[in-house]
């Protein structure tokens, strides 16, 4: 005899999670709820403790987002989105691989959520790597940068940046007018953020502009440095960003 259905709660609203509970006690009820959490951190911490066959998770929560909260549960958990947003490309959960409700409570969605999650619970939940990338589209990379030049404030040109070098707490900004500029965003922060803007990484402490690259060689031990369109830096490829220069 299979168990009872086990479920997590979370969102950050008390009286939608109260509302949401009834909800669930009377269209569900042979359901268990295990646990309710009022925010990311608190749904994480449950969910690893107790594994629900099924959490409701709000998108918007303190700590945590639902959607980051999800990505840890693996082959564990299904997940049913709480969402009072329609900006969160809704129409990607109708392809039934996960589903989800809007608040307030809408009975009709809440019931639907239910047949769909009742339907897959014998089987394990998705992927959901293609859609979380759906919902969490990569941010635009900023036109400009505010960075720090001594005791003053400069706002930099995206588009005259050569390359960044990573710098103890900070990231240095290096364009043909100024070398000593530094911003506080780290380099892997800054990496993954502008790589569709033109940038790549190319060594732990380096992401440079590949249109500033001029030309790229190799030295006597097989490593390879970069020469750079205006500028004199020659700078590192580490072996694992070396697969960018595939033709050397």
């Amino acid at each position: 005899m299979m168990h009872r259905p086990r479920i997590l709660i979370a969102d950050d609203e008390p009286l939608l999670r109260a509302e949401l509970r009834q909800s669930l006690a009377a269209l569900w009820p042979e359901a268990e709820l295990v646990a309710e959490a009022a925010d990311g951190y608190e749904a994480l911490r449950l969910a690893r403790a107790l594994e629900p066959d099924v959490a409701f998770l709000d998108i918007r929560m303190p700590g945590l987002s639902g959607l980051e909260v999800a990505r840890t549960f693996g082959a564990r958990t299904h997940v049913v989105f709480v969402t009072a947003y329609q900006e969160h490309a809704l129409a990607a959960f109708d392809e039934g691989a996960i589903d989800y409700v809007l608040k307030p409570t809408d009975p009709v969605r809440l019931v639907r959520a239910i047949e769909r999650v009742r339907a897959r619970l014998g089987t394990p939940p998705p992927d959901l790597a293609r859609l979380m990338q759906q919902l969490s589209p990569k941010p635009a990379a900023p036109s400009w940068l505010q960075a720090t030049v001594g005791n003053s404030i400069h706002f930099i040109d995206l588009s005259e940046v050569i390359y960044f070098c990573s710098e103890f707490k900070y990231t240095r900004v290096v364009t043909p007018q100024q070398a000593e500029a530094h911003i506080r965003t780290p380099l892997k922060e800054l990496a993954a953020e502008l790589e569709d803007a033109g940038f790549w990484q190319i060594h732990r402490a380096y992401v440079v502009a590949v249109k500033r690259i001029a030309a790229v060689s190799r030295d006597a031990d097989g490593a390879l440095w970069l020469s750079l369109r205006g500028h004199q830096d020659k700078l590192p490829v580490s072996q694992r960003f070396q697969h960018r220069f595939k033709g050397m």
